[in-house]
C-alpha cells in the first residue's frame, strides 16, 4: 500500500512539473524540451515582455535536448540540416524578431535576428560573451542548470544590448552580472592556456 501510494505522490508531481514546463514555455519560450528552469522561463518571459511593450520586439528562445542527428553524420550536412531546421521556425516568428537556438547534444547554439537589428546586435559577442561560457563551464552544476543559466544569461543580454541602442533601461534587466561571470569564466581559461604554454616551455628548455 506504501508503495502504491508513493508511487501515486511522484506521478502526482511528476505531472505537476510537466505542466509547470510547458506553462512557462509559452510566450517567448517557443521550445525548453524541460531544459529551462521555472524560475529563469518566468524571467525570460519578463523580460521579453517588456521589450516587446516598450520596444514591438519580439526575443525567442528555442531549446532542445537533441535534433536526434546520427553521429556519424557529415559535419556539413549536419550543418545544413540545422540551418534548414531553423529556417521552418522562423514562419511563426513576429517581427522583428530575435532567436536563440540551442540543441545541447548536438553541441550547438545560434542567434539569428531580422535585418532591421543588425546594427542593434553582435552575434559573437552575444554567444561567446554570455551563452557559451557558462553552458561549457566544467563545473558540479547539472546539465540543467548549466541550460538554464546560458539561456537566461544569453536572453538577458541580448534585451540589454537592444535596449541600450534605443536608449531605454529595463526595468526586467539582471544588469551586469551576466557579463562579469562569463568574464570570471574566461580569465581563468586565460590563465590555464597561459599556466600550461609556460609549464610547457619550461619542460622543454629543461630537457635541452
Amino acid at each position: 500500500m506504501k508503495a502504491t501510494k508513493t508511487l501515486k505522490i511522484g506521478v502526482i508531481f511528476s505531472l505537476l512539473f510537466f505542466l509547470s514546463q510547458n506553462l512557462l514555455a509559452k510566450g517567448f519560450i517557443l521550445n525548453s524540451d524541460g531544459l529551462i528552469d521555472p524560475r529563469a522561463s518566468e524571467k525570460i518571459n519578463q523580460i521579453g515582455s517588456e521589450v516587446k511593450t516598450k520596444l514591438n520586439i519580439n526575443i525567442y528562445v528555442y531549446a532542445k535536448r537533441s535534433l536526434d542527428l546520427a553521429e556519424d553524420m557529415d559535419r556539413k550536412l549536419k550543418f545544413d540540416y540545422i540551418k534548414n531546421y531553423e529556417k521552418k521556425l522562423l514562419p511563426q516568428l513576429k517581427k522583428p524578431y530575435v532567436l536563440l537556438t540551442m540543441s545541447v547534444e548536438d553541441m550547438y547554439v545560434n542567434l539569428i535576428y531580422s535585418d532591421k537589428l543588425n546594427k542593434h546586435l553582435d552575434k559573437d559577442d552575444i554567444l561567446d560573451g554570455y551563452v557559451v561560457p557558462l553552458l561549457a563551464s566544467k563545473d558540479k552544476n547539472t546539465l540543467y542548470a548549466k541550460v538554464s543559466a546560458s539561456m537566461l544569461n544569453g536572453y538577458a543580454a541580448i534585451a540589454d544590448t537592444i535596449a541600450e541602442k534605443e536608449n531605454l533601461k529595463l526595468e526586467t534587466s539582471i544588469g551586469n552580472q551576466g557579463k562579469v561571470s562569463s568574464t570570471i569564466w574566461r580569465v581563468l581559461m586565460y590563465f590555464l592556456i597561459i599556466t600550461g604554454l609556460l609549464a610547457y616551455t619550461y619542460a622543454v628548455l629543461k630537457k635541452k
